[in-house]
């Protein structure tokens, strides 16, 4: 199946519920997040609407992966900061700190990958207790 960002081409731009069916996010959330300044700004056609390409496309499919896990706004932020960072600063320097902070946000997902893993190991097994309480009842 194709990805969001491979059915819409790079020259294509999108209404705003167009988008919101794209990654499955309410048409509410990607206002919300663009007035957090998550999402950049989109185009607007005369009229006002927003017209969105498939870098917002990205940004939102990637602030999905980052909400199950926890993250803050501030720390999507900081990792949409450090990616633009890496693909666009000619200093070594920055890039390095970027890179840096991309490694911590990577550890920190795999932290909370492993939590979540713990807590759902603990609910099959709680449904699995109770289902079995259930059959004994019968």
């Amino acid at each position: 199946m194709a990805s969001a960002t491979t059915r819409a081409k790079a020259t294509d731009l999108h209404q705003i519920g167009e988008v919101a069916e794209l990654v499955g996010l309410s048409l509410r959330t990607v206002r919300y997040y663009e007035e957090v300044g998550l999402l950049s700004a989109p185009a607007r056609t005369e009229g006002g609407f927003r017209l969105y390409g498939c870098e917002h496309i990205d940004q939102l499919l990637l602030i999905k992966r980052m909400k199950p896990l926890g993250f803050s706004i501030e720390e999507m932020r900081a990792v949409f900061d450090a990616r633009e960072t890496l693909a666009h600063s000619t200093s070594a320097r920055k890039r390095a700190e970027a890179s840096e902070a991309l490694e911590g946000f990577a550890e920190l997902a795999s932290d909370r990958c492993r939590d979540l893993r713990e807590r759902l190991r603990d609910g099959e097994r709680f449904a699995r207790q109770i289902r079995g309480e259930a059959q004994s009842g019968n």
